[in-house]
């Protein structure tokens, strides 16, 4: 029995190479910094030590973070979105163009 020969093919290409942020990581950051934000104004502004004068309830602490991070971490996130768009601008201006071996190996019987 014959082994099957093999033929290549070489092919050289250019491409385009770029760094580009990694959003995710950037929408997390903004989530964090978010989840600051309403601590800061949480205990900043101590406005649980009187009653609400639309719902006449009485607001705890931790409840007032809560209302202030369904607020915060969105806007944190779109932050942080924005950041990465403007920092992806930044970086694609900064191509380069490398040169790729492409081989292709096609086994004949």
């Amino acid at each position: 029995m014959s082994e099957p020969a093999e033929h290549a093919v070489h092919r050289i290409e250019t491409a385009r190479v770029r760094r580009s942020p990694r959003y995710a990581i950037f929408c997390v950051l903004g989530a964090a910094l978010g989840i600051l934000v309403a601590l800061i104004l949480t205990f900043t502004f101590d406005g649980t030590a009187e009653q609400s004068p639309s719902t006449q309830v009485l607001y705890s602490a931790s409840q007032v973070f809560g209302f202030l991070c369904l607020v915060c971490i969105p806007v944190g996130v779109a932050v942080g979105l924005v950041v990465a768009l403007i920092l992806d601008r930044s970086l694609s201006r900064r191509t380069r163009e490398v040169r790729i071996d492409h081989e292709r190996v096609e086994l004949t019987d």
